[in-house]
């Protein structure tokens, strides 16, 4: 499992919303993954989730579904296949939420 943090990936994904992933999964373009970003020039940042693009040379083009937060391969370029750590399988309820419509 993985816990997002961030807006980023706002609507499909909420900070704090928890992930199942699948850590020897197959990436495909379109699917959301765990990945590795290079550091930045604070130093290393934390595993992301971001939208698999294409795949090209260099590695996987990376997207964020929120343009007006978080890094994505604008900012930084193709990731390595490497660097895509685990494929998100699905959203885990959350314990005690209760939909606006109950």
């Amino acid at each position: 499992m993985a816990v997002v943090r961030g807006r980023s990936m706002e609507p499909t994904y909420r900070d704090g919303d928890r992930v199942l992933v699948r850590y020897a999964g197959r990436p495909r373009p379109g699917r959301a993954a765990l990945v590795r970003l290079p550091p930045g020039p604070d130093g290393p940042r934390p595993l992301a989730i971001k939208r698999l693009g294409r795949h090209t040379p260099e590695g996987w083009w990376i997207e964020r579904d929120n343009p007006r937060e978080g890094v994505d391969s604008w900012a930084v370029g193709a990731i390595p296949q490497a660097d895509v750590v685990a494929i998100v399988l699905c959203t885990v309820p959350r314990v005690g939420f209760r939909p606006p419509w109950r």
